[in-house]
This record gives C-alpha cells, structure tokens and sequence, in this order.
C-alpha cells in the first residue's frame, strides 16, 4: 500500500455488519468502528444505543486511493444496506442506524452527492433515498469489543443469520475487489 491513505466515514447500520463487509475489500487498511453526527462528546455505547445523543454507528475506513478509489467505497456502501429506511436497517431500529455519509473535504462531498444524484436519477432503489451527506465533525472510535466483530465472532447466530448475508452479498456482486484471503480463505 501507498503511504498516500485517505479516510472514508460511513453510517449504514450496525458498525458490526458494515465494518465485516469494508474489511474485505482491496486496498483497505483499516477499518474502525465508531460513532459520527451526535452531540455528546465522547459517547458509550449505551449512550448512542438510547438514541439520545444525535450519534450514528459509523465506520471509519482507512483507504489507498491507489488501489481502491473513494468512487468504489461509495459504490459499495450504497449496494450492501438499505439507503431508503429512515432510521432503520433491517430489525435494527433508531436513528443510531440512519443512512449518512460523513465527508472529509469538500472532494468526497461532490463525489457523495453526484453518486446519491445518479442512483435517484436511474431509480435504481424503488424507493426515495434517505441517506444524508454531512460534514465529518467528529468520529469517536467505539469499545474494543466492538471492533474486528465478525472476525473474532463469526459462529455466533447473529453473525450467521445477519452479517453473513452481507458479506455473500459482497462476493457475489464485487468479488473481483475482495482480498485473495477472503475469497480463499486458508
């Protein structure tokens, strides 16, 4: 990887479902679950759980735009939740949950809203898209339990039942972007 990394920030449900699906993608560094859009500095996950502090469960994703352009995260963070339910993705409920990208420069901003732009224009998804563009004010980086969830968690029902059908979802529609150790794995 270059040393030239760049920083996307996502909220598109359950940080635990989406940082499984990032994590997995060419040219990703890093990825970090956390929480983006709130008021309360510093939140638990208690606190942004109660839907009380303005915060989504967020990703923060460290990216070389050499390999893997802000383009591609965009294209794949729109197909892999639902960007039309307010304040909901799939039984997770509150808007903790909401739809939104959070952008760093001005740059992302133009790339987010041409991106959301053609989706309404080809009406790609039968219904209105919700998610909202916002300025990234803040991203507080969430417990440690939280984060690798899927990796270190992966029998568990949830896991079963609810991210590995994402991460299906993502082999099969962007499999030739997935990292060699995910789609072979050792």
């Amino acid at each position: 990887m270059s040393t030239n990394l760049q920083t996307a920030t996502f909220a598109n449900g359950c940080f635990w479902c989406t940082e499984a699906i990032f994590q997995r993608l060419k040219g990703i560094n890093s990825v970090k679950s956390g929480y983006s859009g709130g008021t309360v500095p510093n939140p638990t996950y208690e606190q942004v759980s109660s839907g009380e502090t303005g915060h989504a469960e967020s990703l923060q994703i460290e990216f070389d735009p050499q390999v893997i352009s802000y383009a591609t995260l965009l294209d794949v963070f729109w197909h892999t939740h639902n960007p039309t339910t307010l304040n909901r993705q799939g039984n997770d409920v509150g808007t903790q949950y909401r739809s939104a990208i959070f952008y760093a420069d001005e740059e992302q901003k133009k790339l987010a809203e041409e991106s959301k732009a053609a989706l309404e224009k080809t009406k790609e998804f039968s219904d209105p898209i919700v998610t909202k563009i916002e300025e990234l004010k803040e991203f507080y980086p969430a417990e440690g339990y939280h984060q690798n969830y899927f990796n270190r968690n992966g029998s568990a029902p949830y896991c079963q039942f609810v991210i590995s059908p994402k991460v299906h979802k993502l082999l099969e529609k962007y499999g030739d972007k997935v990292k060699e150790e995910y789609i072979h794995p050792s």
